[in-house]
C-alpha cells in the first residue's frame, strides 16, 4: 500500500516533501505526439529561445487558471474544498478550474495559453518542451504507478515480445506512450513492430473490451477499473518507467508572479497531506469526479499512487527518469530532427521555484 500513516509520518513528510534538489527518476493517465505536435503549432517559441531576462515581477493576476485530473487526485482536492480560492479571494485573484483528460491535453491548455498551470507525465513535459511549449516543470505532485500494458481476460499475449505485430491502443505523448515505447524497447521491439491506435486514455480502455485492439497502454483510474470490472491483466508492469506526476507552468506566468506559483504549490502540499490523512475520503472524491466505483478509487490511490516521498521540488531522480526518455524522443522521431531534448531537458526543470516558506 502505497499510502502510508500520516500520524506516524507527518513530520518527516513536511520536511522531506518540500527539500529543494536537482530533477530526475521515473516513469507515463496522468504528457502528446498528437498532443505535442499541436503543441508546437500553437505559436510557442522555440525551446532554445526561452533564457531571455526574466521580466519584472507583476503586481498579480487577475486570474489563475490550472487544470484539475483524475490522474492528479491532489488537483481534484484542492478543486473539492476551494483552498485556493480562499487563499486568494484577499488579493482579488479569481480561479478558473479547466479539465485535462489527460497529459496531452493539459499541454494543449498551456501551450494555447488557456491555462497558467497543466498537470501532467514528466516524459509529457519534455516533449512538449522539446517542441517549443514555454514550460516549466515546478513540482512533483506524485510518484505514480498509473500505467502499464494491459491486455483482455484471457489473452494468449504472455509477455511484450508477444506483442510484435499486434494493435496497441495508447494515448500518444502521454506517460502510457513512452511507457509502451521503453517496454517494446526493452523487449527488443520498436514502435514499427507493432500498431499504435492513438485514442485517449478512456476510449483505450473501451477498444480494449470490444476487442479492437489486442492491448493497451493503460492508465489509472481507466486501468483499475478494467480490471475490476472486466478482468483485464496487466501484462507488463515497471514503476521505474513512470516518469512522475508533474505540475508545469507558463513559463511567462513563472517570471512575472512568482510568488503567486509558490502559493499554488503550497495548496497542492495542502491536498497531498489531507490524502495522506483522509485516505478514505479522498477516494470518494476521486471515485465521484471520475465516476467510478470507490473500490476502483481506493485501488488507484493505495496501490498505485506514492504521496509520501519522492514528492515536491523537481529532484534527481524525476531528471534521470527524464534522460531516458531522450533517446526515445529520437530514436522514434517525436520531435523534429533538429530539436535537442538534453536541452530542454536542461530548461525544463525549476526546483527553486517550488520552495515555499512556512
Amino acid at each position: 500500500m502505497f499510502i502510508t500513516n500520516p500520524r506516524t509520518t507527518r513530520s518527516a513528510l513536511a520536511a522531506s516533501a518540500l527539500t529543494a534538489s536537482a530533477l530526475t527518476a521515473g516513469a507515463l493517465t496522468a504528457g502528446a505526439l498528437a498532443g505535442a505536435l499541436v503543441l508546437s503549432a500553437c505559436g510557442a517559441s522555440p525551446a532554445g529561445t526561452q533564457n531571455a531576462a526574466p521580466a519584472a515581477p507583476a503586481a498579480k493576476p487577475a486570474e489563475i487558471r490550472l487544470d484539475y485530473a483524475t490522474y492528479n487526485p491532489s488537483s481534484l482536492v484542492l478543486k473539492e474544498f476551494g483552498w485556493l480560492e480562499e487563499d486568494l479571494a484577499k488579493d482579488g485573484v479569481a480561479v478558473k478550474w479547466l479539465f485535462s483528460a489527460g497529459s496531452n491535453k493539459a499541454n494543449e491548455l498551456v501551450s494555447s495559453n488557456a491555462s497558467d498551470f497543466g498537470s501532467t507525465a514528466g516524459a509529457a513535459a519534455l516533449l512538449a518542451r522539446t517542441n517549443g511549449v514555454p514550460l516549466k516543470t515546478i513540482y512533483i505532485f506524485s510518484k505514480p504507478e498509473w500505467t502499464a500494458l494491459v491486455v483482455p481476460k484471457d489473452s494468449p499475449i504472455k509477455s511484450v515480445a508477444d506483442l510484435q505485430g499486434k494493435k496497441i491502443a495508447a494515448t500518444r505523448g502521454t506517460d502510457p506512450f513512452f511507457f509502451l515505447l521503453r517496454s517494446l524497447r526493452e523487449a527488443g521491439l520498436s514502435q514499427g513492430d507493432v500498431e499504435i491506435v492513438n485514442l485517449q486514455h478512456a476510449d483505450g480502455r473501451l477498444a480494449l473490451e470490444r476487442g479492437q485492439v489486442d492491448a493497451w497502454a493503460g492508465l489509472d483510474p481507466h486501468m483499475a477499473n478494467a480490471e475490476l470490472n472486466t478482468g483485464a491483466t496487466l501484462l507488463y508492469r515497471n514503476i521505474d518507467f513512470n516518469t512522475f506526476g508533474t505540475l508545469n507552468v507558463r513559463e511567462e506566468f513563472l517570471q512575472k508572479y512568482p510568488d503567486y506559483v509558490k502559493r499554488v504549490i503550497a495548496q497542492y502540499e495542502r491536498a497531498r497531506n489531507w490524502i495522506l490523512e483522509n485516505p478514505d475520503k479522498a477516494a470518494e472524491i476521486l471515485a465521484r469526479e471520475a465516476k467510478l466505483d470507490l473500490a476502483i478509487a481506493r485501488k488507484q490511490l493505495t496501490e498505485r499512487t506514492v504521496l509520501d516521498k519522492d514528492v515536491g521540488p523537481p529532484n534527481d531522480k524525476l531528471r534521470a527518469a527524464l534522460e531516458a526518455v531522450v533517446p526515445i524522443l529520437l530514436s522514434e522521431k517525436l520531435v523534429p530532427a533538429d530539436a535537442d531534448p538534453k536541452a530542454a531537458l536542461a530548461q525544463l526543470l525549476d526546483a527553486d521555484a517550488a520552495v515555499v516558506r512556512r
